[in-house]
């Protein structure tokens, strides 16, 4: 898992969230975890022969892949193996389809094969691309054969910034990406002192990111349901953009899985609930003993299980897909479409404009990123980097842009976009991100985001917002940030804003 800084939550106001019920279990298999604990073994081998890591760029990283790709075409999956360049060297996807299934209702399932340079990378996340390995070889031994199609990934390069996945989404026409109806990703899936994560598709929990797409609530239903046929308690974790569902997620697909800890501490409620100790939930995160000794079995064992559960209830008749929709209005923001900045804005610096964003930082906070959510171009608070990270940023107010006019049928509409709000602990609940519907002289906000004091890094997520009000009518769209706190810094970002009747 990529390394991120601890973060406070943040309140967020959506309209309209769509949220699917949980799916019913389908049979599926006992995942045996002395087979996923051998495919550990050979990924610790592969690291100890080879410089004592499995790194982007790195020969144990490629071996890895070498390892995992002969097993699968042995079994016999279609694999592919997809490259790409980052920081001059060259980096892999491994990909594999399962024949047969509904491709235009595809299953994926995936997580990272690197580790840092520091390790052999056992639990981080050697633990989620075994469990993952043997959960599709037992859909090759069961002969199983469900309504979708079934698509495996292990992604290169996650440890610098999920390069690998991002690649593989950005390399899919917006048809193929389209076909992706669900993303189940494992990262640390085995921490030496546990705990039970979920993402909280549902924003059930009520911090940080929000909901994931339509259809995400689902797929944390059905990993819950799990967890408490075994009579394990589960607790919500943000989509904080730390690991690959991170670009599934900003392009509208629906995604969740399980996490068992990383850096942080384990407190004494969640001691009490998990058992372990009050410490961090695994202390060789990103060093050189994430080795083999570095695993709890427990966890191993009930996550194999939970994925292949997930797996076999997903795929065959307990489909994320969300409901079907005609678009109406989209603008992904590559050409000019005549956004206008708005009348009244008080800021001095940042303001809101349709740019190709360059990346800042600051103390290793990433502020803005160096790409849109999908394309070259977004919605973005000074585009441009500037000589340091608050060069750019917004100060000294309100910003604002408007949409040209929108016409609107009768029927259920539904708003869809990507975003993100980031900012330093100097920031305040005055800092904020909204977007609105503007309809005559009526100004309604359909997505307020607002700061706090604390890092919060920017990742790209989604939201949604019923528009079924403005039904018949013409409207425009507004985006509003403000630095509105003393010496903020603050950015936000939006993109890929879609409207939909239903």
């Amino acid at each position: 898992m990529r390394a991120t800084p601890l973060v406070g939550a943040a309140a967020l106001l959506l309209a309209g969230l769509a949220v699917a019920g949980p799916a019913q279990a389908a049979a599926a298999p006992d995942i045996p975890v002395a087979n996923v604990k051998a495919h550990l073994s050979q990924f610790q081998s592969i690291a100890t022969a080879n410089g004592g890591n499995r790194a982007h760029g790195r020969p144990g990283y490629l071996a890895s892949v070498t390892y995992v790709k002969n097993l699968l075409d042995q079994a016999g999956f279609t694999t592919s193996q997809q490259s790409f360049t980052y920081n001059g060297a060259t980096g892999y996807n491994l990909i594999a389809d399962w024949p047969g299934g509904d491709t235009s209702d595809t299953l994926m399932i995936g997580g990272h094969l690197d580790s840092v340079t520091a390790g052999p990378g056992i639990n981080d996340n050697g633990s989620g691309s075994a469990a993952n390995l043997e959960v599709a070889l037992q859909v090759a031994r069961s002969g199983f054969q469900p309504d979708r199609h079934l698509r495996f990934a292990w992604w290169g390069a996650e440890e610098l910034g999920l390069r690998g996945s991002t690649a593989y989404v950005n390399s899919l026409t917006s048809a193929q990406r389209s076909q992706i109806t669900g993303y189940l990703n494992f990262d640390m899936v085995g921490s030496p002192n546990p705990g039970y994560f979920l993402y909280d598709g549902d924003n059930s929990d009520g911090t940080g990111s929000g909901p994931g797409p339509a259809g995400s609530a689902q797929i944390e239903a059905t990993l819950a349901a799990y967890f408490t046929s075994i009579g394990v308690p589960t607790r919500g974790t943000d989509f904080d953009g730390r690991s690959d569902y991170g670009p599934f997620i900003a392009n509208g697909i629906p995604a969740g899985g399980i996490f068992t800890g990383a850096e942080g501490t384990k407190t004494s409620a969640q001691v009490t609930l998990w058992g372990g100790t009050a410490t961090r939930f695994d202390p060789c995160y990103h060093a050189s003993c994430d080795t083999t000794s570095n695993i709890n079995d427990t966890a191993l064992d009930r996550n194999s299980d939970a994925i292949a559960y997930a797996v076999w209830t997903l795929a065959d008749g307990g489909g994320t897909e969300p409901p079907p929709g005609t678009t109406v209005w989209s603008d992904g923001l590559e050409t000019a479409t005549g956004w206008t900045a708005g009348t009244g804005d008080t800021a001095t610096a940042g303001l809101l404009e349709r740019g190709n964003p360059a990346a800042t930082s600051s103390s290793g906070v990433a502020t803005q990123l160096d790409a849109a959510a999908g394309g070259s171009y977004a919605l973005i608070t000074g585009a441009t980097a500037g000589s340091s990270a608050g060069a750019n940023d917004l100060d000294g107010g309100v910003t604002s842009i408007v949409s040209p006019q929108i016409t609107l049928p009768t029927g259920t509409l539904t708003l869809s976009l990507s975003w993100y709000l980031a900012y330093l602990n100097n920031a305040t609940s005055a800092d904020y991100l909204r977007v609105q519907v503007v309809s005559g002289t009526t100004t309604t906000t359909v997505l307020s985001q607002t700061a706090s004091a604390a890092n919060k890094a920017a990742a790209w997520t989604t939201a949604t917002a019923n528009l079924s009000s403005y039904a018949g009518q013409t409207v425009r769209i507004r985006v509003e940030a403000a630095d509105a706190g003393t010496a903020s810094l603050v950015e936000a970002a939006v993109d890929n804003l879609v409207i939909t009747s239903s």
